[in-house]
């Protein structure tokens, strides 16, 4: 077996303290930026301050409702002998009910409420009765009448289920409480260590997850074995240490080449995504550079060629793999959520090592489309995968219908493999921590909105400043300096791609210091992903930016082959779709073609573009000498894909042929 032991400093260097201060999903020792995390950054209102009170209000409940009604919350009882009857549920719903605590720990951490408090803190009790005197604790195996423990490493997802724990316990340190859940991964990280560390068996789980949770939870406790642990299972992969079957090969696990050897992502793409964001993870904290370059090197090739317009990713429905370069079906496209929240999860950590504003723009195009088109828009279903090209209406679910997964036209309420609607609330509850960054002498601004930012630089100075926007829908932020330093202090925003040499920004007070503006009135900013205003500010200057929001038409690359001579809409940051609903009565998205004269004109959250239906009878033999005629004109508004399917049944496209194209 091929291993790597160049690492230039030792495990502990960076880890000397826990941290149970209100924190953020990732906390680096070390980056070109500094991660703001709820403590410092809160949401106020707009898109995302909707989404977290639906997130808050009815997803967190539903997901607890489903999960106790079908049993996957009595399986530790079960474990524990309060309860009677067999396991419900595959075998991994364990990692289901850990990410809503994750959920509910980070929502408690934004905004303490005693309810959900006692329902938090019951569930976990639920959970330490169920968890063996030695820290091991999974409700599928190892007990009376189930298999042994780690007998099924490949399938079995039981460190996968252990990760999914360890992190609902950082979410419960990171907003200030070392109480029973820590505990309780604690015992299980120190059982882990005992069973798979350097003196215990060499093995990795066929879902990675466990290398990521190990990583963070080192960070937050200040335990170098566990950050030793997880570097082990990083560097053990690769090897070909886990089983194959006739359809899952080597490469699904991640398991063909070593993590620094491959040159792309590839398999199963939320397993890729997890392990890839441990890596970065463990490259930080053991100074391990090659590992780090290495990870962004896959990334940054697998978002030039295996991802969607949506920042999806995951074009094959077997095995949730990505496919080949630019092998990108709009109608066959997988992009499950979980893989969109994974694939934000590693940009976000390489926006803050590199501080490189294209990682920002990977986590805005992926969040917006990719991740906010899963909740229905009452909360109370979910898309599972997220095709681009929807040719059947199909038929709306039931609510207390349990879908096997959500291939359909329609969301559904829950799943019988239901990764994604807790994956959405625990995202939903700590977004917050992917909007702003210090680099300790300033703030940047990555993501816009409504929120507010309060924080301490270097020297222990505050700065606090409000974001105001009703971003993505409208492209004026206004940033208002509430508490400034008497020294000069830097203030980044992102000028996002589809932007940049467009955007506009006024000031008030004094010089912008970089950029042509003289402090009066509007000046267009240079075409650079990052503009900065530093200079000594007071409260109550502030800081405007014009984005430009009219919809345009984007092409793929010439070698998908898929969406050639298609073109689709977007506005801004949203990606637009075609849905049959918003076409004349008796034409439906199968039939029709954008015409490439009629520029998209701007329609509040959407556009309004020019169509031409395109006839042809429907023969015994679907191929002809000629293509078919076009036919009348017409108009007809794209909206917001994420928005797509909450009118009911529909058909959808987001690439439509191109008149001549």
């Amino acid at each position: 077996m091929r291993t790597h032991n160049a690492v230039n400093h030792p495990i502990s260097a960076h880890v000397t303290s826990a941290q149970t201060a209100l924190g953020g999903p990732v906390a680096p020792s070390r980056g070109a930026l500094r991660p703001l995390g709820l403590g410092d950054v809160t949401i106020t209102g707009g898109l995302w301050g909707r989404m977290q009170e639906l997130n808050a209000g009815v997803i967190i409940d539903h997901c607890l409702g489903w999960m106790e009604r079908i049993g996957w919350v009595a399986n530790f009882d079960r474990v524990a002998g309060t309860a009677s009857g067999g396991h419900a549920g595959i075998e991994f719903v364990d990692s289901e009910v850990y990410k809503l605590l994750e959920a509910m720990a980070w929502e408690l951490g934004r905004r303490p409420d005693a309810a959900l408090e006692v329902r938090f803190r019951g569930i976990v009790s639920r959970v330490a009765a169920a968890q063996d005197d030695d820290g091991y604790l999974h409700t599928s195996f190892g007990h009376a009448g189930q298999r042994a423990r780690y007998s099924n490493l490949e399938w079995g997802h039981e460190l996968y289920c252990h990760g999914h724990l360890i992190q609902a316990a950082v979410a419960r340190l990171r907003t200030g409480h070392d109480d029973e859940l820590p505990a309780i991964a604690r015992r299980l990280a120190d059982h882990l260590h005992a069973e798979f560390g350097p003196d215990g068996r060499t093995a990795v789980c066929g879902h990675p997850e466990i290398e990521v949770a190990l990583a963070e939870f080192a960070r937050a406790t200040g335990e170098p074995r566990y950050l030793e642990l997880a570097r082990l299972f990083v560097e053990r992969r690769g090897n070909g240490m886990l089983g194959t079957t006739l359809f899952h090969g080597h490469e699904y696990f991640q398991d063909d080449v070593p993590v620094r050897e491959a040159e792309v992502l590839r398999g199963h793409a939320v397993r890729a995504l997890y392990l890839s964001a441990g890596a970065v993870d463990i490259a930080v904290e053991t100074g391990d550079d090659e590992l780090l370059a290495a990870v962004e090197s896959q990334y940054l090739r697998t978002i030039a060629r295996r991802s969607y317009l949506t920042g999806g990713v995951g074009a094959h429905h077997q095995n949730e793999e990505f496919g080949d370069d630019f092998e990108l079906p709009a109608d066959r496209a997988y992009a499950e959520t979980c893989a969109a929240i994974a694939s934000v999860m590693l940009s976000w950590r390489l926006l803050v090592q590199t501080g490189d504003a294209r990682y920002a723009d990977q986590i805005e195009r992926t969040l917006l489309n990719a991740v906010l088109v899963s909740p229905r828009a009452d909360g109370r279903a979910f898309y599972y995968a997220n095709t681009l090209h929807q040719r059947t209406a199909g038929a709306a679910s039931t609510d207390d219908e349990l879908s096997e997964r959500a291939e359909a036209s329609m969301r559904a309420p829950w799943f019988e493999v239901s990764c994604c609607p807790t994956n959405v609330a625990r995202t939903l509850a700590s977004v917050a921590g992917y909007f702003a960054t210090t680099d300790g002498a300033g703030v940047q601004l990555h993501q816009y909105g409504s929120y507010a930012v309060d924080t301490t630089l270097d020297g222990g100075e505050r700065i606090a400043l409000r974001v105001e926007s009703d971003y993505p829908h409208d492209g004026a932020v206004r940033i208002v300096v509430r508490v400034a330093p008497t020294r000069p202090v830097p203030i980044s925003v992102r000028i996002p791609a589809w932007a940049r040499g467009r955007a506009e920004v006024a000031t008030s007070g004094a010089d912008t210091g970089t950029g042509t503006g003289t402090g009066s009135g509007w000046s267009t900013v240079p075409a650079d992903a990052v503009f900065t205003v530093e200079r000594s500010f007071s409260a109550g200057d502030v800081i405007e930016l014009r984005l430009p929001m009219e919809p345009r038409f984007s092409r793929a690359h010439p070698r998908i082959d898929a969406v050639r001579g298609q073109a689709a809409v977007e506005r801004g940051p949203l990606v637009l779709a075609l849905e049959d609903v918003d076409l004349p009565e008796g034409i439906d998205v199968e039939h029709v073609e954008l015409d490439p004269t009629f520029s998209p004109v701007d329609d509040l959250d959407g556009a309004i573009v020019g169509l031409r239906r395109r006839t042809a009878p429907e023969d015994e033999w679907p191929y002809a000498a000629a293509p078919a005629e076009l036919g009348e004109f017409f108009t007809a508004k794209v909206r917001p894909y994420k928005d797509w399917a909450n009118r009911g049944p529909s058909t959808m496209r987001v690439w439509m042929p191109v008149s001549g194209g």
